[in-house]
């Protein structure tokens, strides 16, 4: 059974993701009885992450300020600002933000993708190691671990 969960910002999980943008975790899959996962960026102009697919879970993102490029399969396409895109599983799929910083929201369900950012990212909440980044291989083995297929650099 699941109970309603409250996730003030001091109880959010924020974590270190890839070209110094923040991933912060909102809801995880135990408090949403492995329902769903909603979690939220901060990122950086030129964030994009390695082409690639979810074999566990749907995915929605919210553009909520900036721009980007979003590819699905082999189509092209923008999204602006407001601009919300579906994503179900076992379709490959990218993006690059475009503006100078972006927030997006995102929702996956099944919940559990939290995890992927978890053993790659790194916990805000304690000191950052001198010169830490996500390496190819980290990010590789994370995604490995929680069901997600790289299929190609970004783009």
């Amino acid at each position: 059974m699941s109970i309603p969960y409250l996730a003030q910002p001091e109880r959010q999980q924020k974590l270190e993701w890839l070209e110094g943008g923040v991933f912060s975790v909102l809801l995880d899959a135990a408090a949403t009885d492995g329902r769903l996962t909603v979690g939220r960026f901060d990122v950086p102009k030129d964030e994009a992450p390695p082409f690639h697919m979810h074999t566990r879970e749907d995915e929605v993102f919210l553009l909520i300020k900036g721009t980007a490029l979003l590819w699905v399969g082999d189509e092209e396409m923008e999204l602006s600002e407001g601009g919300i895109v579906y994503l179900p599983r076992n379709i490959p799929h990218g993006y690059r933000i475009t503006s100078d910083r972006a927030d997006l929201l995102m929702i996956a369900t099944p919940g559990g993708i939290e995890g992927m950012f978890r053993q790659a990212g790194r916990d805000m909440s304690t000191p950052r190691p001198e010169g830490f980044e996500i390496s190819k291989e980290a990010l590789a083995a994370a995604a490995d671990a929680y069901g997600q297929i790289v299929v190609g650099p970004p783009r």
